[in-house]
């Protein structure tokens, strides 16, 4: 639940631990106390940005029914008071990502995280297709875009998220021949290559390949 109010917004690490969140290694969590102490409330975020809450009551019990579909004065107090609290964070702790997909926002948390770099929306007309670049010559090693499904030989009208990366001109004919890889989207089709961000291809994968990418962007 409290889907809408991280919708297409993604968390900044370091910023969740400034707001006092804790990380054990494979979340972010934060506690706090609502409605004058009455009940503890604990954020867990993930990695990936799911965000899951539980409440607990002076006597040691889990409250749950903001969970359900309960209605009435009070459940409907607790849920307000949460989403203010988680409002909050959002405020502080969040920036907007146009991308939905995991595999984007695994993509671009690997950037920021081995090279530091983060991602640019260069165009008005598209705002929600970026590109990332090397800070010493500027050049663009990835770019992450939004096309139909169709326009990249699939049978479908879904919107896809695609990234866009760096291949040698004689790379091409041995990288286009591997299932789920496909002729660069709207980029020099010598030089770059487009990878489906659906979960075709492992995370692995792709990060091998974004870092080949920046490689080729040094040359």
């Amino acid at each position: 639940m409290f889907d809408e109010i991280i919708k297409q917004k993604k968390p900044l690490p370091q910023a969740l631990i400034d707001y006092g969140f804790e990380y054990d290694g494979s979340c972010y969590r934060f506690r706090t106390g609502i409605r004058n102490n009455e009940f503890e409330l604990t954020l867990k975020i993930t990695s990936d940005g799911t965000v899951d809450t539980k409440l607990v009551e002076r006597n040691g019990e889990e409250y749950i029914l903001y969970k359900t579909s309960a209605v009435g004065s009070f459940v409907g107090e607790i849920r307000l008071l949460i989403e203010q609290v988680l409002s909050d964070v959002v405020e502080h702790c969040y920036v907007s990502s146009p991308f939905k997909r995991r595999q984007s926002q695994m993509v671009l948390d690997f950037i920021a995280s081995k090279y530091g770099d983060e991602p640019e929306y260069l165009w008005q007309k598209f705002p929600d297709n970026a590109v990332c670049r090397r800070k010493d010559n500027r050049k663009w090693y990835v770019a992450i875009l939004t096309v139909e499904g169709n326009k990249l030989g699939l049978n479908s009208d879904e919107i896809e998220e695609i990234l866009d990366l760096r291949m040698l001109p004689r790379q091409a004919q041995e990288l286009l021949s591997r299932k789920n890889y496909y002729p660069g989207w709207h980029m020099n089709k010598k030089s770059w290559y487009t990878l489906i961000l659906n979960e075709s291809l492992s995370d692995e994968e792709i990060q091998q390949r974004i870092t080949e990418s920046y490689e080729l962007a040094n040359k």
